[in-house]
């Protein structure tokens, strides 16, 4: 399995939709459906009824998983979308931005 370019915690930009531009923090990644969930991008609404657990019922609005194809790494420097590769460095294999050259993680 290759490894992992976006990881939870990772601020990333949007790349497409309807919140094409909008950054935000990973807050969940799903490796097997190659999904991943942004804070406050891809809200969405339900509408509950009432029931035995939720006696008001109403309308519930959460951050719907969206493909991890139209999320981008923002760059550490620039705050832009940017392209991951990794790198050894000190024996430790590290993510790099690849617009600035910057390390992301170590």
């Amino acid at each position: 399995m290759a490894a992992a370019k976006i990881k939870k915690g990772d601020n990333v930009v949007v790349l497409s939709g309807k919140d094409k531009g909008r950054t935000g923090t990973v807050a969940q990644v799903m490796p097997k459906d190659s999904k991943v969930v942004v804070e406050g991008v891809n809200v969405v609404a339900r509408h509950r009824k009432p029931s035995q657990t939720n006696p008001q019922g109403g309308i519930d609005r959460f951050a719907a998983p969206m493909h991890i194809s139209k999320v981008a790494l923002a760059d550490p420097k620039t705050g832009k979308a940017t392209r991951v590769r990794f790198e050894v460095k000190d024996g430790k294999k590290v993510r790099v931005a690849v617009k600035s050259g910057e390390t992301i993680d170590g």
